[in-house]
């Protein structure tokens, strides 16, 4: 199966073209290149590297969030369109399930983490699955930094970018997964929604929308009627 795999919901996105579940190509984006206009000549120049059209794509991967408004935005739209134009299938995938498919599943529960700004962080907790993947046991959800912190108990393992800022409050005992595998990457996107996939789930691209968890800043403001 020809896949195409699009992460841009972090601050250093990525995509990736995959048949099944060997990698082909995988190209990382900056900052400025996780729009919506400058992420389709990204698409186009690594469909040319693989030597695919665009209809020969059969499953586009993508991040649906938590993440950047902006990223999301971009990938999710490009997700959209490129299904709709190619007929491929869609399988959109939470973005902490990502980073927590990037660290080795034990015994111990592992907790994947993001910034979310305003002392908070978008958490889950996941545990290893009878196929060893990650099992969500806690869902995502937004938690102030300091509740986060006082619910970790010794063996839990964390991973994540929101651990920049947190890495140091850690309680003793905490396991800290290296910080090579703290940022989603497309290349773990598409192997997860491969496998999402053999198993059957599908996204309907027309229901497809980003997973904020939160509303913006101004639209906060705005509800508050200080806008």
């Amino acid at each position: 199966m020809r896949i195409l795999a699009l992460e841009t919901s972090s601050s250093t996105g990525s995509v990736a073209a995959l048949d099944g579940d060997q990698v082909i190509a995988n190209v990382d984006l900056g900052k400025a290149q996780r729009t919506a206009q400058s992420l389709a000549p990204t698409v186009q120049a690594i469909l040319r590297r693989v030597n695919w059209e665009p209809r020969d794509v059969q499953l586009v991967a993508v991040t649906e969030g938590p993440g950047s408004f902006t990223g999301l935005r971009a990938g999710v739209t490009t997700a959209k369109v490129f299904a709709y134009a190619t007929g491929a299938s869609v399988v959109a995938v939470n973005t902490l399930e990502v980073i927590a498919a990037q660290s080795s599943m034990v015994s111990c529960n592992l907790w994947a983490v993001m910034d979310a700004q305003r002392q908070q962080v978008f958490a889950a907790e996941f545990a290893v699955s009878d196929n060893g993947r990650p099992e969500p046991v806690i869902p995502t959800q937004i938690i102030d930094n300091d509740v986060w912190l006082e619910q970790l108990v010794t063996c839990n393992r964390v991973t994540g970018p929101g651990l920049s800022k947190l890495a140091k409050h850690l309680p003793h005992g905490v396991q800290v997964v290296s910080d090579a595998a703290w940022a989603p990457q497309a290349i773990t996107l598409g192997h997860l929604a491969f496998l999402k996939h053999q198993s059957g789930a599908r996204t309907d691209f027309w229901t497809l929308a980003p997973q904020y968890f939160r509303k913006s800043a101004a639209e906060e403001k705005f509800d508050q009627g200080l806008l």
